[in-house]
């Protein structure tokens, strides 16, 4: 016995002399450091842990295989109401081993955005550079700093202010809404292809026509359809990516990089054409105002950097509008009340042909009208869910405890979800039947600060929100008085499903009529 166990202890001894002890040890003992350190944290700052879900399975596979399954269906966001109704705003749960947390508690957003802005970063950068590369959307730091100044003038108050240039886009939408002469249709197509035209008008300086084909009598641009189809489904991959945090690469194949290289080939054929041109080119085409892409030129003859900036700003011209125009004309058709009201002060305010009065500040005068937005980016936030990572150990201001009002310790690179589409159904905030569509609500809703954030906030608050909100105004407005009658044409599932990709969107269309 006693040769056994000094065999054990030599044995011992040199295994943690050797090469793999060391490192072995090393780690051991840096983890308890690790652990320590993080424990005198917790103490100095009186954190608890907040509610652990405990449905998710070993290492959070199912749980995993949940979002997955729901966000295939459409009713992702659904299930996340659910869930942080039920774990009173704020949880714990393993993805695929990692610690992750979900909130819907406007302090702890009002942390990562703005108060406590510098600890967490955006941490998907990995997730979608396969597609949009380095931009302002997938960027933290230095290289987000200079992404927003280069954007910033693009929507200064003048550009927004141009709603005129809008209204050859809208005819072009009205010559498909007639050919339907009043039967059922699917408006969100047309509004994700009239934002296509305006974005890239905006930002490219030529628009690219996607409405037109030829049932219209116009002739298409088959390279312009297959970009459009080719972005969607970019994009509902790297949702799947985001979704699926660090198996984020399991989420890839032949079809998404096909389609990553045909939106690369099409947004390039605008760079080569704007490096040819010369500076006096270049100024003489700047006259009529700002374009982002001639402005950058300016700047960098990089084409993979020109390419990165315009699909980032794409993605957020064409997909945040389409959505949320598809939405409110899906709740407005099934709301016949709203729709006459919001018609009454649109025929009052611009009459019922006239396009002269419809300007910037006429919009924003529009109360009713502004309700009537604000409502459905209450019930439909383009950006529906988010997260963010700290860059350090830190905390959330609530959500640990029993009762959830105690700060949360969050480690560093632990995942923070939280959801605006959740935030935004809260009765604390909106009010009593916070889920149905009551523009009215407005009328006595004030001082809600971080409980309604459907354009972000703090430092990352979009620079687009005017030029979305106006394009958004004038375009209702230009229906109206082309169309005044409004039906739905669809009483499928309510609250309807949701594709939620980077943005949100409906699952299947929204089939109206429009005459």
């Amino acid at each position: 016995m006693q040769i056994s166990t000094a065999c054990v202890l030599n044995s011992t001894v040199k295994f943690f002399t050797s090469w793999y002890g060391i490192i072995i040890s090393s780690i051991l003992v840096y983890a308890l450091a690790i652990h320590i350190k993080r424990e005198r944290f917790r103490r100095k700052h009186g954190t608890q842990e907040p509610p652990r879900f405990r449905e998710g399975g070993f290492l959070g596979l199912f749980l995993a295989y949940t979002l997955i399954s729901f966000k295939q269906s459409g009713e992702l966001l659904d299930f996340a109401v659910s869930i942080l109704d039920r774990y009173n705003g704020t949880l714990s749960a393993k993805l695929f081993g990692l610690r992750v947390i979900a909130t819907r508690e406007p302090e702890n957003i009002k942390a990562m955005l703005a108060t406590q802005f510098n600890e967490f970063g955006l941490g998907r950068h990995s997730h979608l550079a396969t597609l949009l590369g380095d931009g302002i959307f997938t960027l933290d730091g230095d290289g987000w700093k200079h992404s927003r100044q280069l954007l910033r003038p693009q929507f200064a108050r003048e550009q927004v202010a141009h709603v005129q240039k809008l209204e050859p886009h809208v005819q072009t939408l009205a010559k498909h809404i007639r050919k339907y002469k009043g039967d059922k249709f699917d408006i969100q197509e047309l509004f994700f292809r009239l934002t296509l035209d305006t974005a890239t008008e905006f930002l490219l300086g030529e628009s690219v026509h996607s409405l037109h084909d030829d049932s219209i009598g116009l002739p298409a641009r088959k390279e312009v359809l297959e970009f459009a189809r080719a972005f969607d489904l970019s994009q509902k991959y790297l949702g799947s990516r985001v979704y699926s945090q660090a198996a984020y690469f399991l989420v890839d194949g032949f079809e998404f990089r096909r389609a990553n290289r045909t939106v690369h080939n099409w947004i390039q054929t605008f760079v080569t054409k704007a490096l040819t041109m010369t500076p006096d080119v270049l100024e003489e085409k700047s006259k009529d105002g700002y374009t982002f892409l001639y402005e950058l030129v300016k700047y960098t003859k990089d084409k993979r950097v020109l390419q990165d900036q315009l699909l980032n700003i794409l993605l957020a011209g064409r997909d945040t509008t389409a959505g949320t125009l598809s939405f409110c004309l899906f709740e407005l058709a099934r709301n016949p009340d709203v729709w006459e009201k919001l018609k009454a002060e649109i025929y009052q305010t611009f009459g019922k042909d006239d396009t002269s009065k419809i300007t910037f500040e006429s919009l924003k005068q529009c109360e009713y009208l502004k309700w009537v937005i604000n409502e459905t980016l209450r019930l439909y936030p383009s950006v529906a869910v988010n997260f963010r990572v700290p860059n350090k150990d830190t905390t959330l201001p609530v959500g640990g405890g029993p009762d959830g009002t105690a700060p949360v310790f969050v480690a560093k690179g632990t995942t923070v979800a939280y959801s605006y589409y959740v935030t935004h159904r809260m009765e604390k905030y909106f009010g009593k039947d916070p889920t149905r569509f009551i523009p009215e609500r407005w009328e006595h809703l004030d001082q809600l600060g971080w409980a309604y954030l459907p354009f972000n906030g703090g430092p990352r608050i979009c620079l687009g929100q005017q030029f979305a909100l106006t394009e958004t105004g004038y375009v209702l407005t230009r229906l109206i008085q082309m169309f005044p009658n409004l039906e739905t044409r669809d009483h499928r599932h309510y609250p309807p499903l949701k594709n939620c990709q980077l943005t949100a969107r409906h699952q299947d269309g929204v089939f109206i009529s429009l005459s």
